[in-house]
């Protein structure tokens, strides 16, 4: 694998750092990281990843635009209202840099198909908004050994980390949230600007993870607060018993009939 002509422009200012260099990018190129949400979360990942020369990535995400959207998914317009989002997500991604390979999937990832959609990933980020998915997800990594890299916004306060075989994100939130009831931001709000800065946060660490820069970030939690424009970092405990990371378990599947 090589880096062409347009290429070596196009990330010239990661290729110069001594941390990133032609290696660090060529790395990027080969990674395939799949999206799952392309809501305000998605809206700073997928600009940010593609921007960076992220090879192939998948955008899985089975909602349309809605005018409320707006304030806080910039990649989204007034026009394209009841649009698919992950059709547009695409075309954005591919007007923004066409050396990146887009699946997009325009269903809600499910116990049916959860597998057959992250399987084959380096990496997956998880950007929806209701625990019974993030967990679904989270179950699925942890049985197909990817990481997976979790990040929220609500009101004015934002999380990210990432899970790596132990801890896994049941550890942190344990099994009390598994119905799809939970509050989100609809119903609590979210300040525009606070996505965006979880979103590109998030991307960060991807880009850290991917090139290898820095030491390994899995297992601390980083919170931010909005308010008071401040940042915290946690470290994440596994649970012995936890029913995913604690014990082997078989990938989620569908309910047989």
């Amino acid at each position: 694998m090589t880096l062409s002509d347009d290429e070596l422009d196009r990330y010239a200012r990661h290729i110069v750092l001594p941390q990133v260099g032609g290696a660090g990018q060529l790395k990027l190129k080969a990674a395939r990281v799949a999206i799952v949400g392309a809501g305000g979360i998605g809206a700073a990942l997928i600009p940010a990843l593609a921007g960076a020369g992220i090879g192939q990535l998948t955008i899985i995400d089975g909602d349309r635009v809605e005018l409320s959207n707006l304030q806080r998914q910039p990649i989204y317009r007034s026009a394209e209202v009841g649009m698919a989002k992950v059709r547009l997500a695409s075309d954005f991604v591919l007007a923004r840099n066409p050396h990146v390979t887009v699946t997009a999937i325009g269903e809600r990832i499910d116990a049916a198909n959860v597998a057959d959609l992250l399987d084959g990933h380096d990496l997956v980020i998880d950007g929806t908004d209701n625990f019974a998915t993030r967990l679904l997800v989270s179950d699925t990594c942890v049985a197909l050994g990817l990481p997976l890299l979790s990040a929220a916004a609500q009101q004015f306060q934002g999380q990210v980390a990432l899970f790596s075989a132990r801890p896994c994100y049941r550890c942190f939130v344990g099994d009390a949230f598994d119905a799809d009831d939970c509050d989100n931001c609809t119903e609590l709000g979210v300040l525009g600007a606070l996505t965006a800065t979880v979103g590109s946060f998030a991307a960060l660490i991807a880009i850290r993870l991917i090139t290898a820069i820095g030491d390994d970030p899995a297992g601390k939690l980083h919170l931010f607060d909005g308010l008071t424009l401040s940042w915290r970092q946690l470290k994440i405990s596994s649970d012995p018993l936890c029913r995913s990371c604690g014990h082997p378990s078989p990938v989620p599947s569908a309910p047989s009939s």
